[in-house]
């Protein structure tokens, strides 16, 4: 299934430092540089984190042929693209940050004439089965061939648009618009959320129309009673990136097949997980070395670094745990209680493919995560993409390896040699007979 992803894409650029003191000539903090992080943002970030959910991700776009757009094409040579050129200079925003926080944007580029599509840019988006629209007010979403074809598409398969003040109206019949609250209330002249997406809606000719509203969810209307999705309460320093999650989250769910309550509910809960995790700015390393398996990855590396400190005791476990079932319960239980925090390894959408076949996972990474997290037992939850999680643990270097099967011996497992390098030991824990994920998936099966 072949998601495509068509839209403005930008170089974020992220200068972090330490400010302790003021200039000498003016009420302005001193910032000492101590790092530069760079990353594809807009369309470029959507597609990013649509691939890192295991889906086969076409992004197109159009990129210029300068230095900042030699840098921005770096970024994207983990993703399947189609890139037209770009008459205007790469859209550059540069963010000076401290502390965990923005103190100030340096907005480059961008002006000038807007992007024509291609044929190129057109055939990938004939091979569609899902659209994101990420508008970022550049002009590629104004091309009329290019909006003509949307239109089409529209018809036939979903299409996410998400919208930008200064973009067109979305192509009627588009599955689902993601407007912020600020831009909902500007495009609609409405004072509230639920009337803005029922206004919106209405104006759009579109099927449904989802206000985000940061910590308070989404209002979703698609026709019916408009109702608010809530969302988990979690701590946010930087909401930077999270439209762009959502939009994400929100088509791969659709191209799963869920219905659009489904695919909102999805979507505000991702975007909860990524600000929770640091949002953007929690993508320290390069974000094409992160897909799925950087999922977690930092807060673990936190968790563990803090345990360890005060001389604690790390725990780590892994699997698929595609259906969570007493066994894995009782399994993550008896875990924790053999040291001072508990890390759960977890294979991705697309480890779990490989892994299990076709129809695997039945529930999907965010969904997974979510279940436990929500476990008293487990302090933190990371993701990896590979097939066995060596590299995950080498990482973490955990000082324990739970493994709950019917194994004869520890040194069975090749995880048991590898611990061996750091001190660590692996202990098996009790077998609970007739519980497993894929005699679920199979009773599931049986009963449709």
């Amino acid at each position: 299934m072949n998601l495509v992803v068509v839209g403005d894409t930008l170089l974020d650029v992220d200068l972090v430092g330490t400010a302790g003191r003021l200039c000498p000539d003016a009420p302005a903090p001193v910032v000492d540089l101590d790092r530069r992080d760079q990353r594809a943002g807009g369309a470029g970030l959507t597609a990013t984190l649509a691939a890192g959910d295991g889906l086969d991700v076409t992004l197109v776009t159009s990129v210029a042929g300068d230095d900042a757009g030699e840098r921005l094409r770096a970024e994207l040579a983990g993703l399947r693209t189609v890139i037209g050129p770009a008459r205007a200079a790469t859209p550059v925003k540069t963010r000076l940050r401290c502390g965990g926080q923005s103190i100030a944007r340096i907005d480059e580029g961008g002006r000038g004439e807007p992007p024509a599509a291609t044929d190129e840019m057109l055939d990938a988006l004939c091979a569609a089965d899902a659209v994101i629209v990420s508008d970022y007010g550049r002009g590629l979403v104004d091309d009329e061939r290019l909006r003509g074809l949307l239109a089409r598409l529209a018809r036939t398969v979903p299409v996410v648009w998400d919208p930008h003040p200064r973009g067109p109206a979305p192509v009627e019949r588009a599955a689902l618009v993601s407007p912020n609250l600020a831009e909902a209330l500007r495009f609609s002249g409405a004072h509230a959320g639920p009337d803005a997406a029922t206004a919106l809606r209405d104006r759009w000719s579109v099927r449904a129309v989802a206000v985000t509203m940061g910590a308070d969810g989404a209002v979703l209307d698609d026709g019916s009673v408009p109702r608010v999705i809530p969302a988990p309460r979690v701590p946010v320093v930087d909401p930077c990136g999270a439209g762009d999650r959502f939009a994400s989250a929100a088509a791969g769910a659709l191209l799963a097949g869920d219905d659009v309550t489904g695919a909102v509910t999805t979507a505000v809960h991702a975007a909860a997980a990524f600000l929770a995790e640091g949002g953007v700015a929690g993508m320290r390393h390069n974000i094409r070395t992160l897909p799925s398996g950087g999922v977690g990855r930092g807060r673990a590396r936190e968790v563990v670094e803090r345990v360890r400190a005060t001389g604690g005791t790390v725990v780590a476990t892994g699997g698929c745990f595609d259906l969570l079932h007493a066994g894995h319960v009782r399994t993550l239980t008896a875990a924790r209680e053999l040291g001072d925090c508990l890390v759960v390894c977890v294979n991705s959408d697309r480890s779990v493919r490989r892994l299990k076949g076709v129809g695997r996972p039945i529930n999907p990474e965010a969904d997974r995560v979510e279940l436990l997290r929500s476990l008293s037992s487990v302090d933190v939850v990371a993701v990896f993409d590979e097939d066995t999680p060596e590299t995950i643990l080498n990482e973490l270097r955990p000082d324990v390896w739970v493994k709950g099967g019917d194994y004869q011996s520890a040194d069975d497992l090749p995880e048991t040699r590898l611990l061996r390098v750091w001190g660590g030991r692996t202990v098996l824990v009790p077998f609970h007979s007739g519980r497993s994920s894929s005699r679920l998936a199979t009773a599931l099966e049986r009963v449709g």
